[in-house]
C-alpha cells in the first residue's frame, strides 16, 4: 500500500500525450522490516533479507530489501499515478540495477523520465515509449534504476 500518492489528479495519458524529456513524480512508500521480511518469506528467501544477524555479516551489512522488492514497489508507485498511462503499465523489456540497498525505514518515490517516442510500425493503435525509472530513498539516493520499453496505446477514435 502506498503511503501518500499526490498524482492521483493526473489525467490517464495516451501515445501522443508524450514528449522525449517529460518528467513525472510518485508518491510515497515506506519499507517497513516487517514488509522486507514477508516479501522476503515468500518471494527472495536469503538470509541477508530475513534475519537482522545473518544480514549484519552480509555484504550488506544489515537488514536489506530483496531488489524484486523494490522493484514491485517502484511498480505500485508508477501505476498509483507516477507514469499514468491510460492502458496501464505494460512492459515490453526492460534493464534493472540496484546500486544501494533498501533498508527498514527507507521512504520510496519514484522519478520517470521520457527518453524515447518510437510509433509502431506494424500497429497504428500503439507505440512504445522508453522510459528511465529512478527509485529515490529519502536521502535522494538512487537505489533502483529501471530503464524500459512501454507499450503505449493512441488515444482512440472518438
Amino acid at each position: 500500500m502506498s503511503d501518500s500518492n499526490p498524482a492521483t489528479e493526473r489525467k490517464p495519458l495516451f501515445f501522443e500525450d508524450f514528449f522525449v524529456g517529460q518528467r513525472f513524480s510518485s508518491g510515497s512508500y515506506v519499507m517497513t522490516a516487517e514488509r522486507i521480511r514477508a516479501f522476503a518469506a515468500e518471494f527472495d528467501p536469503q538470509p541477508f533479507h530475513l534475519d537482522d544477524e545473518a544480514a549484519r555479516s552480509s555484504l550488506f551489512g544489515g537488514l536489506a530489501a530483496s531488489g524484486w522488492h523494490t522493484a514491485a514497489v517502484t511498480m505500485r508507485l508508477n501505476v498509483e499515478g507516477g507514469l499514468p498511462l491510460a492502458s496501464g503499465l505494460i512492459g515490453a523489456g526492460a534493464e534493472v540495477a540496484w546500486p544501494r540497498p533498501t533498508r527498514p525505514g527507507d521512504t520510496l518515490r519514484v522519478e520517470s523520465e521520457v527518453l524515447e517516442i518510437i510509433p509502431s510500425r506494424s500497429r497504428a493503435d500503439r507505440g512504445r515509449v522508453i522510459a528511465m525509472t529512478r527509485t529515490l530513498n529519502q536521502n535522494n539516493e538512487v537505489v533502483q534504476t529501471l530503464k524500459s520499453q512501454l507499450v503505449v496505446f493512441r488515444r482512440p477514435a472518438a
